[in-house]
């Protein structure tokens, strides 16, 4: 493969610990050569990391078109509410694309992506990353094996994890649905991805329930405080306590979402004085803490899905019931159980995330690294068919069309939702 250049947009948590480590790591695949981001000190210290050129270095991502193409592909890595208009300039500039899920909070705005990506012959990928992590790509290979049959159930369920549901969407950038997304489009596309592409059917018809159960004003504990700091008379027993989040030296596994400097003073200012140091009983978070999604598909097959934020951990179950077998899987460990019924076998399989050179444990199962490299080797084939990536546009439309519906019916009283009304 020749060496693809890049821009990247953002250089954010994605764009500083999955983008940037990939081009260094494999720097004869990808070379990012321009990056646009707001933070000063990100912005510096990705652009000295990467060696880029004072003049491809731009504090906003308007800035990275004003000298037209300048490279092979365009990353983009914004907040959720940026993704559409960079997009649709890259694309109309002859740049592929890869794109952060979701691709739009408006789902209009996904249908004229993907629509896009078909008329300027442009690959647009979205990273939903758990179809090339080696736990979902051995369940797909059964599958398609006919190890199940076919496919009558699949019931899947995403422990979010208390800390990262009080990060991310209760503190932090994805707790306002009008300013970023709901959760089941922010955080649950991605399961309604491997849904979609595990039944191999177009889903028919949507319902959901869930709310904002505990982290509202009315569960704060007596002598709580606006924040963590100001005194809380309850804070060594909270769970949620920022002090107990942000001060885990030495990696500081929440902190460096939170602050750039990681010192002892950088952080208790940042817990002073950001969004990160409140109360999670007084902030002005908008978006469910749990949620379930019921689903049919067009041969009859149904799936549910539940995703919760007030679990102890993070993680992935599944169970995948079919008319010849069944699967049991846990992606936290990499294996899952397969039950073949006609002879009572049952097989341990263990899915490695290395071996190859490209997935590692990156966080989403090996998946970060191997969608990267997929893109890359796309953009080298590319034949004028944008629809050829594991998760091109055209794939990922119908998750991003259930996402909407499911919250359509959430709001809603969990009215069924047909999936021909969402497009």
């Amino acid at each position: 493969m020749k060496t693809i250049t890049a821009v990247l947009l953002g250089a954010g948590s994605r764009g500083r610990y999955i983008y940037g480590p990939y081009a260094e790591k494999f720097p004869n695949e990808l070379k990012i050569i321009a990056v646009a981001e707001p933070d000063d000190e990100r912005r510096k210290r990705f652009a000295d990391i990467h060696q880029i050129a004072s003049e491809y270095v731009y504090d906003s991502w308007e800035q990275a078109f004003d000298q037209g193409r300048i490279a092979d592909v365009m990353i983009i890595s914004t907040l959720d509410q940026m993704h559409y208009v960079p997009a649709m300039k890259a694309m109309e500039l002859g740049y592929h694309v890869l794109l952060e899920k979701p691709m739009s909070p408006s789902k209009d705005e996904c249908i004229r992506l993907e629509q896009a990506s078909q008329t300027y012959k442009r690959l647009l990928v979205v990273s939903h990353v758990l179809r090339y992590s080696p736990f979902w790509v051995g369940i797909k290979k059964c599958i398609e094996q006919g190890e199940l049959g076919t496919v009558a159930t699949i019931q899947l369920t995403e422990n979010v994890g208390f800390l990262h549901m009080a990060h991310s969407f209760v503190r932090g950038n994805w707790r306002k649905s009008e300013e970023t997304s709901p959760m089941i489009l922010a955080k649950s596309c991605h399961d309604l991805d491997i849904i979609s592409w595990l039944m191999g059917q177009s889903c028919t018809s949507v319902s959901s329930y869930g709310s904002l159960l505990h982290f509202r004003a009315e569960n704060a504990p007596d002598g709580s405080t606006d924040r963590c700091i100001d005194g809380c008379e309850v804070e060594k027993e909270c769970p949620f306590s920022a002090l107990k989040m942000y001060i885990q030296p030495p990696h500081h596994p929440w902190a460096r979402y939170m602050s750039n400097d990681l010192s002892p003073e950088g952080i208790m200012k940042a817990i002073k004085e950001s969004p990160f140091g409140r109360c999670v009983y007084r902030c002005d978070n908008n978006v469910v803490d749990h949620q379930v999604v019921n689903m049919e598909f067009a041969n009859g097959a149904n799936a549910s899905f539940i995703m919760s934020g007030l679990t102890q951990t993070s993680g992935r179950r599944v169970q995948i019931m079919g008319t010849q077998g069944e699967i049991l899987g846990n992606m936290d460990d990499g294996t899952f159980m397969l039950y073949r019924y006609a002879t009572g076998e049952k097989l341990d399989i263990q899915c490695s995330i290395g071996g190859d050179g490209h997935g590692g444990a990156d966080g989403h199962g090996g998946g970060d690294e191997r969608m990267v490299g997929s893109f890359l080797r796309d953009v080298n084939r590319f034949d004028n068919n944008p629809s050829c990536g594991l998760t091109s546009a055209t794939a990922s439309l119908q998750s991003h069309l259930m996402a909407f519906a499911a919250e359509h019916s959430r709001l809603h009283g969990g009215q069924a939702i047909k999936l021909t009304d969402m497009q």
